[in-house]
């Protein structure tokens, strides 16, 4: 029957390299080393101060070894640190599935040489302007010393002087599912406001030390790494967040027919697929008209990442997906994080077909008025990755003449399996050699 109906002609590919702003820290433990050693911040640690480290969810580049090296300077000055899980909703609004999370980013007791303590239980520290109850984690109240670890970026539900980062972390992340939950009530047309106030009140009303933040580059690499105490920490951030933005890796095509996302996950953006790049957002308060991103018909997402650990959330975000990834869905996990975003389209099912290639071809078929083989597609492996993508043979008058896209090869067609699966990882390996 799908035969019969689904026969739009493919266009080829072309493997091309994208060109971004290449600031890149290399030594990530080092910079870390120095940048402590020669802080204000090493000061106010004390020998046998128990010292919470908060780590949250997202796959950030290295987070292992900074947190690592981090834990090696505080115990070479005596004290006792300990991780906990600072994510919110996230592993099912679980203790266990937290731990869980951490695992999947190589942050295990083992690995670090430390004591992970996971519980949703927590403890009011305050109350904002509008009578607000402000929650934080019990462990990070009861410690001698409160560490936040966190990436500055973009957020993927709304826009302002602080979205995603170290103050989103101390009011969603160290609030568990009761503070995430709270907060996500009144909505993220007030988060840039209540962002602030909410870190101020855990600031001064926790053992709070500092914070570290942590900028990427468009190559999904680290480019800054700073430490801020409790009175710089919110005008840096601010300062941190308006230079991850020119660093963001993005597109150079104003017109997409059919997005192919290989992969979407937790680790990769807080809604899988990060609408900085696609323009595409499940929260009314996301302002599209602030960023810069193409016009995309059809998004085709095809799996989900191991460390998503099942959570989907933001798979509303595409037209169409595979049997593999709604396989792979764990609705509890994903269904806890979208009920207490309050943002439920953002776990709609897509239209699911049985293969990628299927898939691609339902997304293709309702490109209305589009002329095939000559449609523009765009495959890429996820929304972090987009140095090495592929884009169709109608691309290569815009690329003509733009210093930051390279050709890498010749075209060829689909590369799909006889199951229709597609070998994009295959062809990724092969242009990174």
């Amino acid at each position: 029957m799908l035969n019969k109906i689904l026969n739009v002609p493919l266009p080829r590919l072309i493997p091309i390299k994208q060109k971004f702003i290449r600031t890149e820290i290399h030594d990530i433990p080092g910079e870390v080393i120095r940048l402590y050693r020669t802080s204000s911040q090493r000061t106010v640690v004390k020998h046998g101060d128990r010292i919470a480290i908060a780590v949250g969810s997202r796959g950030i580049f290295g987070i292992d070894q900074i947190i690592r090296a981090l834990i090696i300077e505080l115990k070479d000055q005596g004290a006792s640190p300990f991780i906990i899980p600072a994510m919110g909703s996230h592993g099912g609004a679980t203790a266990e599935g937290q731990i869980e999370v951490l695992a999947g980013l190589g942050i295990t007791e083992a690995i670090m040489g430390v004591p992970i303590v996971s519980s949703l239980d927590v403890v009011e520290v305050g109350k904002t302007i509008r009578g607000t109850p402000v929650f934080v984690d019990k462990e990070a109240v009861n410690s001698d010393g409160l560490i936040v670890i966190n990436r500055i970026k973009p957020h993927t539900g709304f826009k302002g002087a602080l979205e995603s980062g170290l103050c989103k972390m101390m009011m969603i992340g160290l609030g568990n599912q009761k503070g995430a939950n709270q907060a996500h009530q009144l909505g993220f047309g007030i988060f840039p406001v209540l962002l602030q106030e909410v870190a101020q009140i855990v600031m001064a009303n926790t053992p709070f030390l500092f914070g570290l933040g942590i900028v990427e580059n468009g190559y999904d690499r680290p480019a800054i790494l700073e430490f801020m105490d409790q009175e710089t920490l919110v005008a840096r951030e601010i300062e941190l967040l308006s230079v991850a933005k020119t660093l963001l890796p993005h597109f150079y095509f104003d017109d997409i027919d059919v997005l192919i996302v290989q992969e979407m996950g937790k680790e990769i953006s807080g809604p899988g697929i990060d609408p900085n790049v696609t323009g595409r957002s499940p929260s009314p308060f996301f302002k599209r008209e602030l960023i810069t991103a193409p016009n995309i018909n059809k998004i085709v997402v095809l799996s989900l990442t191991e460390k998503s650990h099942g959570n989907a959330t933001g798979m509303g975000i595409a037209d169409v997906t595979t049997q593999r990834l709604f396989d792979s869905i764990n609705f509890t996990s994903t269904y806890a994080n979208t009920i207490t975003a309050g943002i439920l389209n953002a776990s709609k099912i897509p239209i699911i077909m049985p293969s990628d290639y299927y898939a691609v071809q339902v997304a293709l078929n309702a490109c209305l008025g589009v002329q095939h083989p000559n449609s523009k597609v765009v495959w890429i492996k996820n929304t972090l990755q987009l140095e090495q993508i592929y884009v169709s043979e109608a691309y290569l008058p815009v690329m003509e003449g733009n210093p930051n896209l390279k050709v890498q090869g010749d075209p060829f067609e689909f590369p799909f399996t006889k199951d229709g699966g597609l070998l994009l990882e295959r062809y990724y390996k092969k242009l990174r050699r």
